[in-house]
């Protein structure tokens, strides 16, 4: 019976928090023409940007940007210890294949994030449009 009691309250403060959600979008003022442009524009284009190969091409130049300092560290020696260590104890395919992976997943990782950022702002532009 606790446990009811307890279910039913959760199912209300829930539906109260909801409603006020809704009160909340419902009061804001109408969309704007920049608002409405990028809903036009991202109902024709937000399946295009989720492709992950979309994803990578587009990303690459940040992950890149991330992946080329470590590689140049390595390979143009300034730190003279690590270079032995690193020349000695690991295979240079290894360290590449490893930056490859960071590059990757760099590129992949922030053009996703970018892309939840715009479907969020979209979901929100759809519900202040009802």
């Amino acid at each position: 019976m606790r446990s009811h009691n307890r279910l039913s309250e959760t199912v209300h403060r829930m539906l109260k928090n909801q409603s006020e959600l809704t009160n909340t979008f419902e009061s804001m003022e109408p969309l704007n023409e920049q608002e409405i442009a990028f809903m036009t524009y991202w109902e024709q284009n937000r399946n295009k940007e989720k492709k992950v190969l979309n994803q990578l091409l587009v990303g690459l130049p940040l992950g890149i940007l991330f992946g080329l300092p470590v590689l140049l560290n390595l390979f143009l020696g300034w730190y003279k210890r690590a270079g032995m260590v690193a020349n000695a104890q690991l295979n240079p395919v290894i360290i590449i294949t490893a930056i490859v992976l960071i590059i990757v997943f760099v590129a992949i990782f922030s053009r996703r994030h970018k892309w939840e950022m715009k479907e969020q702002y979209y979901q929100e532009l759809k519900l202040r449009s009802k």
